[in-house]
């Protein structure tokens, strides 16, 4: 089968390997689509791994069932999730399942972009989730991220009359948006350096849109807002948006890192302020089985509009163009199709 091989942004290689072969419980997958995420092009996240197969928002239908799997069937259309965390530990047990070393240590074999992939026992029975006739596989993409949205605003404690200041309106950020409002969060504020991004931003419900690069953030939330906002989230890694965030957020208000600068950023934390105003600062990492299956049933009702998010389809031969036009900055959700 043929696999997307990630060795840099700028170096990705369609390469064949062996069909995965499956074990007892598992699940042999054919790929129908996988999105790629803002992760995905984080070098300094991503290189140390180097060479490998990317790709954690797959769909796809089922080909091969190990001994002694019942739940699914070949033909099963299904979202499958790659990292999934044990249940029982005392980080599951206190409702911290993406702290979880289960979490962070399974995934399935060889990643998204690829014809095919093993779904390990475990995968298969925490992981795994029908996908209905109604949402197509590239909307099947979206369960992941909403998922990772659905839970980062659980972790900040969004509230419908909070005033909410997304920073970065990509995929992530206008998942926020659209959760967000249906939600019947009363003002949100969007903010972003590309006119194309915040004209979407607008589209879905946006109350006030900033273009950062020709703005003051701060200075143009106040004359909205007349105070600064309850909830903040970064949306994007990068280091002015993070100042931003630190400025914007009102007394008594929470800071959400949904995404982070580079490592070698040394960020300014104004703690004497932070401590006589009761800021809250805190972060939130992927996604649990309960983020999953709500994202599931929103995808599923519709509630959402996903379809539009989708810039680019690529067949796999094309992955190197996917990961370009995302770290350009200018496309939105890139799926790549690796049997079409």
């Amino acid at each position: 089968m043929r696999v997307a091989v990630y060795y840099s942004n700028q170096d990705i290689r369609i390469e064949e390997v062996e069909v995965p072969k499956i074990g007892a419980g598992e699940l042999l997958i054919r790929t129908e689509a996988c999105g790629i995420c803002g992760t995905d092009v984080l070098e300094w996240y991503r290189k140390k791994r180097a060479p490998v197969v990317l790709g954690h928002e797959a769909t796809g239908v089922v080909v091969e069932v190990g001994e002694g799997v019942t739940a699914y069937k070949p033909g099963d259309r299904v979202f499958v999730s790659h990292h999934v965390p044990c249940g029982v530990c005392r980080y599951c047990l206190s409702g911290k399942e993406t702290a979880c070393e289960t979490l962070h240590t399974t995934n399935y074999y060889p990643g998204g972009f690829s014809q095919y992939i093993r779904v390990p026992k475990i995968n298969v029975e925490k992981g795994t989730y029908l996908l209905p006739d109604s949402v197509s596989f590239d909307e099947g993409v979206f369960i992941e991220p909403l998922g990772c949205v659905i839970r980062g605003q659980r972790v900040a404690g969004l509230k419908k009359d909070d005033t909410f200041l997304i920073l970065g309106s990509g995929v992530a950020g206008l998942l926020h948006l659209q959760l967000a409002r249906l939600k019947g969060v009363s003002k949100i504020i969007a903010t972003d350096i590309s006119e194309k991004k915040l004209e979407h931003a607008k589209r879905f419900g946006a109350d006030l849109t900033i273009n950062a690069r020709k703005e003051d953030v701060e200075q143009a939330l106040l004359r909205f807002n007349g105070r600064k906002a309850d909830k903040v989230v970064l949306c994007t890694g990068a280091s002015s948006a993070y100042e931003d965030a630190i400025r914007c957020v009102d007394r008594g208000g929470t800071v959400l890192f949904f995404a982070v600068p580079d490592p070698s950023y040394r960020p300014y934390i104004p703690l004497t302020e932070y401590w006589r105003n009761e800021v809250t600062l805190t972060t939130s990492y992927g996604a649990a089985p309960r983020d999953l299956e709500e994202a599931l049933k929103i995808v599923s009702s519709r509630a959402l509009e996903l379809g539009c998010l989708i810039s680019h389809r690529l067949p796999l031969a094309e992955t190197a163009l996917g990961f370009r036009l995302v770290v350009e900055g200018e496309s939105l959700k890139v799926v790549i199709n690796p049997n079409r």
